[in-house]
């Protein structure tokens, strides 16, 4: 019997890796895993200790990393963070928009239009606002490919608030559409949609015991790891995905969500 090949690697040292919400978690592995492919990668998010962690991770083993802080929420902070970049290694050929978060349950009786607009700027506005300022070099270029960020709660009723939840399902519509604008251009996007990721906040909130139990209602019988997102987005975000666009992967470990 022959021996089975094993799945080849891809070379990114052509490659120039924009990680937002890059300091922890999903997206400071995403960031490992491009490094370590040869990528160079500039890693941002809003706590410039943890971001500098992330970078140090990479270049002490002979990676090519820069940290930029940034709030995805802001136009100018984000213009700030594509030029800082683009002066470190170059223009972006790779992006992936992770930014986000604060999805805590949160009944509607206690979720007025103030903390609405916070959820929603702080997820769907921030990725539209990072897409549209990396997506407009990459279409004139006509090279690039998008990773967004969703979740289980935009994809079917669950636990979180109803505003994350509505920001979620919206990355998801902003991703299909923007694909369609950008396939004559050469430009890629795509969305991954985690479930229950055993994040450094997932196993803070919650004991090993409840976390084991959380897992068997799951097909795999257990949680997903910020090493099963990461490899996914590296899967989107590379030649091995070229005919793919406008499609959310539901990282669900199983469990069927749409």
């Amino acid at each position: 019997m022959a021996t089975p090949t094993a799945f080849p690697c891809p070379d990114l040292r052509d490659e120039v890796v924009v990680v937002t919400g890059g300091s922890r978690d999903i997206g400071a592995a995403s960031a490992r895993r491009f490094a370590e492919l040869g990528a160079a990668v500039v890693v941002s998010g809003r706590d410039r200790t943890a971001l500098g962690t992330v970078v140090a991770s990479i270049t002490s083993t002979g990676g090519r990393a820069a940290g930029i802080a940034a709030d995805c929420t802001s136009q100018e902070d984000v213009d700030a963070l594509r030029a800082g970049g683009e002066a470190a290694f170059g223009p972006a050929t790779v992006l992936l928009a992770f930014a986000g978060g604060d999805g805590r349950p949160e009944p509607m009786s206690q979720l007025d239009a103030t903390r609405w607009r916070a959820v929603i700027d702080t997820n769907l506005t921030a990725t539209y606002i990072t897409v549209r300022t990396f997506a407009l070099g990459m279409i004139e270029r006509r090279r690039g490919s998008i990773v967004t960020m969703s979740s289980t709660a935009g994809r079917q009723p669950g636990g979180a608030s109803v505003a994350y939840a509505a920001a979620k399902a919206g990355i998801v519509m902003l991703t299909r559409h923007l694909a369609v604008d950008f396939a004559p251009h050469g430009v890629r996007i795509n969305c991954i949609a985690p479930s229950a990721i055993e994040t450094e906040r997932l196993v803070e909130l919650m004991p090993a015991s409840a976390r084991e139990q959380l897992a068997q209602a799951f097909p795999l019988r257990r949680l997903g790891s910020v090493d099963d997102v990461a490899s996914t987005a590296l899967f989107l975000a590379t030649p091995e995905s070229s005919w793919i666009t406008g499609v959310t992967v539901d990282l669900t470990g199983g469990r069927v969500t749409a």
